[in-house]
């Protein structure tokens, strides 16, 4: 008799406290009145945001928000730019501002390095993904003025003879994050000679709630045979955990949704974990599950 393949939900996985705190206010709304706008997808999963479109949410971008009037706009996690407030001051929009605290204050900590720069000549440096909203909301800080490095390949937008700010998205990376900060901090050095105080300032501004998963998913990812990444394809700290995933246990799989698990890669697993990024609801993770059993289905067990 072929013996049972055991299925563990991780339970630390699942939305952080940013988007937990986005979603239970668009839902207090949508409960209240029945439709409100969003300014951008409210979490980078396409399963959660279909769900929550059915309840009234309506996607927007910025184009569309200059076309709006007298209505309410959900602000997501992700923050906003300053021009998003004053498009909503001139056209009489109610801002429902769900940005993550955490977001906020980066927002703040860019704002004031970028005062700084006339005086001292200086660059503030993101490390972060091009066009993610996030980072357009810290890019808007700076006046549109921040150098956005996604890698090593972008390094060439900086010049090192000049001091530099350097800040990361808060969903970025850890290990990615010190790779870049060593890189910069080594050309600086090679510029100028020597490294003063004020030429280079490393913040680290990743998110603890998204850093202290990566030890907790490595340890997860090895106590299985499989493990299942659940992540909408637009989130970067999907893409950053599943890495993490993938490292230490090569047979990590990424899907979006329970109908892109192949049979074959389950086929002579004793134990299959899932897990997901921040922007993962633990609904779809236990849909995943679910799917799983029809599979296979022997008597399984859920944790």
């Amino acid at each position: 008799m072929e013996k049972a393949m055991k299925i563990t939900i991780d339970s630390e996985s699942g939305f952080c406290f940013g988007v937990v705190f986005a979603i239970q206010m668009a839902e207090a709304e949508l409960d209240a009145t029945g439709t409100l706008y969003c300014l951008g997808d409210i979490v980078h999963n396409n399963m959660e945001v279909e769900r929550l479109a059915k309840k009234g949410l309506k996607i927007i971008n910025h184009e569309q928000l200059k076309n709006l009037r007298d209505c309410k706009v959900l602000i997501r996690a992700h923050g906003e730019p300053p021009e998003t407030y004053q498009t909503a001051i001139e056209n009489n929009i109610e801002l429902i501002d769900a940005s993550c605290p955490v977001v906020l204050k980066l927002q703040n900590r860019v704002r004031t390095s970028f005062e700084t720069v006339e005086s001292n000549n200086a660059q503030v440096v993101i490390y972060g993904e091009t066009g993610h909203a996030e980072v357009n909301g810290l890019v808007g800080q700076t006046n549109g003025e921040a150098i956005i490095i996604t890698g090593e390949h972008d390094l060439n937008k900086i010049d090192f003879s000049r001091p530099v700010y350097l800040f990361s998205q808060t969903t970025k990376s850890t290990e990615g994050f010190n790779h870049i900060k060593t890189i910069i901090e080594q050309r600086v050095k090679e510029s100028k000679g020597s490294l003063e105080t004020g030429d280079f300032t490393a913040n680290d501004t990743i998110c603890r709630q998204v850093s202290n998963r990566e030890p907790q998913l490595e340890r997860f990812a090895v106590q299985h045979d499989v493990i299942l990444f659940v992540s909408g394809k637009k989130s970067s700290n999907g893409k950053a955990l599943f890495g993490v995933c993938h490292k230490v246990n090569p047979n990590t799989y990424f899907i979006s949704e329970p109908s892109e698990i192949q049979e074959d890669w389950i086929l002579n697993a004793q134990s299959v974990g899932i897990c997901g990024a921040t922007s993962t609801p633990m609904w779809l993770m236990e849909d995943v599950a679910a799917r799983l059993r029809l599979i296979k289905n022997p008597l399984q067990s859920v944790s």
